[in-house]
């Protein structure tokens, strides 16, 4: 089977579902037109569909139970609250709203790969189970399909991902065993005052100063409680304050977010977000509430499935650039499915052949070259095939 060449033969049906999906982008739990069209199209390719896991999620199961291995592939459907400044001509047509970081690609790919799938099932000699989530970009798509059951009929045995990334030239790719994205989390901290006239400072206390210190020293705790030969982030990204210039305010909020690779790191960042807090505060004569949230956890490549991929990845194309020992503070809840299930998520560089690569994620002018879409779907299944034989052999 030539899956690249099959799915370079599909690429004009890829580049379609891409552009459409990119044309009308839909945020978190609200991607009810993307996964219609995802429904009717596995329906019409011969899977069983689920509709409507975790809100908005589809599955397509092809297959037995009885056929063993059950090979999960996953793709991403929703947008980002972004104002599109691409100028390309299939540019979102929903104000405020773009896939700015590849999900309308993945669904794309999602589709064309169910295509091959179907068509290859019966010399596969496997079951599969695709499925296309929600709300990845909010870290809760992926929590909210395991909670409505998405394992319950049966579990996977292997679960497959890709990722189209800017950040590296098209042609190359990130195939890494153990951890490969940070673990990621988000903090509140409310800074509560005594408000009163500006004109009159000592007579309140001003939540604005000591969250500005806070914001400070916040910035500092990595560089002063982190080993520096690991890595982590904090990062305050949002400061609301005030209604006037002549008005102290009764209370300021901030929050930001944490990056990890461990669970000691995240707790020991969790304990020094929260000293530096509630003594900063303190010193200024504010009190402050504050909330933590862990989002996902790091994401962990399985050492077999990362081999699987890379053994596909030189069958497929062999002069690739594969990268074995590449990280990004970067999350993906998709890690909340490997933590359950042995598999492998993949880097598919898309930043085209420019120095540096084109726009990258989350920016208004986003965009990717589409010519590595049939790398993608050929990888996920070459991938499948190694996996499905080595499965074989260890079960003989």
């Amino acid at each position: 089977m030539d899956f690249l060449s099959e799915a370079q033969a599909l690429f004009p049906e890829t580049v379609a579902f891409r552009r459409q999906f990119h044309q009308h982008p839909e945020l978190a739990f609200s991607e009810f037109e993307t996964a219609r069209i995802v429904s009717e199209e596995l329906k019409r390719l011969g899977y069983s569909v689920l509709n409507g896991i975790g809100t908005t999620g589809v599955t397509g199961f092809l297959g037995s139970t009885s056929v063993k291995p059950l090979i999960m592939m996953r793709f991403d459907m929703d947008a980002l609250p972004i104002q599109e400044a691409s100028g390309a001509e299939y540019a979102s047509q929903t104000l405020g709203v773009m896939h700015a970081c590849g999900h309308d690609a993945h669904t794309a790919i999602g589709l064309t790969t169910a295509r091959l799938i179907a068509k290859h099932h019966q010399d596969l000699d496997a079951s599969f189970l695709l499925v296309f989530q929600p709300a990845e970009e909010i870290g809760q798509g992926a929590l909210a399909m395991l909670e409505d059951g998405l394992f319950s009929a049966q579990m996977p045995d292997f679960a497959l991902g890709v990722h189209v990334w800017n950040s590296l030239p098209s042609g190359s790719f990130v195939i890494k065993t153990g951890e490969l994205m940070a673990g990621s989390g988000m903090f509140t901290i409310r800074v509560l005052g005594k408000g009163g006239h500006a004109a009159l400072p000592h007579q309140a206390i001003n939540p604005i100063a000591a969250g500005a210190q806070i914001v400070t020293t916040l910035h500092n705790i990595t560089a002063q409680s982190v080993n520096p030969l690991e890595a982590a982030v904090v990062g305050v990204t949002m400061f609301h304050a005030g209604t006037a210039n002549n008005i102290i305010p009764e209370q300021a909020e901030l929050q930001g977010t944490i990056r990890f690779f461990s669970g000691e790191l995240w707790h020991l960042l969790n304990q020094k977000i929260q000293t530096v807090a509630r003594d900063t505060a303190s010193a200024f004569g504010c009190e402050v509430e504050i909330s933590l949230l862990q989002n996902t956890p790091p994401l962990v490549n399985n050492a077999a499935a990362a081999l699987a991929a890379q053994t596909a990845l030189k069958r497929i194309l062999p002069e690739a650039a594969l990268l074995t020992d590449y990280r990004t503070m970067g999350s993906e809840d998709m890690a909340l499915f490997l933590e359950k299930v042995p598999g492998v998520f993949i880097f598919v560089g898309s930043g085209g052949q420019v120095e540096n690569g084109g726009f990258p994620h989350h920016h208004p002018c986003f965009d990717i070259d589409e010519s590595v879409l049939p790398y993608s779907c050929a990888l996920l299944l070459q991938t499948a095939v190694e996996l499905i034989s080595s499965n074989k052999q260890e079960n003989h």
